[in-house]
């Protein structure tokens, strides 16, 4: 497997997803969401940088294995993730 990054240009419908690659500058593959992506209900969205695993037989398709993180401050809001703590049963 070629692994390479990519930044997401559009969601294509059904689980996939157009991406530019930076290695062969410029080139596009459609990709889909690796299994622990799906699993673990990781979102994908348009400019989020990617890695992505590409068959040496065929370039043109991809599976995402990884998103990046924002390199942006934290995540979430300050007080933690529940407003008035834990939920309740």
């Amino acid at each position: 497997m070629i692994e390479t990054s990519g930044v997401i240009e559009k969601e294509q419908g059904n689980g996939f997803y157009l991406v530019t690659l930076e290695q062969p500058a410029g080139h596009q593959c459609l990709c889909r969401a690796a299994g622990k992506l799906t699993k673990f209900r990781i979102k994908l969205l348009a400019g989020d940088k990617v890695l992505v695993e590409i068959s040496p037989y065929d370039l043109t398709r991809g599976r995402i294995t990884y998103r990046e993180r924002n390199a942006g401050g934290s995540s979430g809001r300050p007080g933690g993730n529940r407003p008035g703590g834990p939920r309740r049963r």
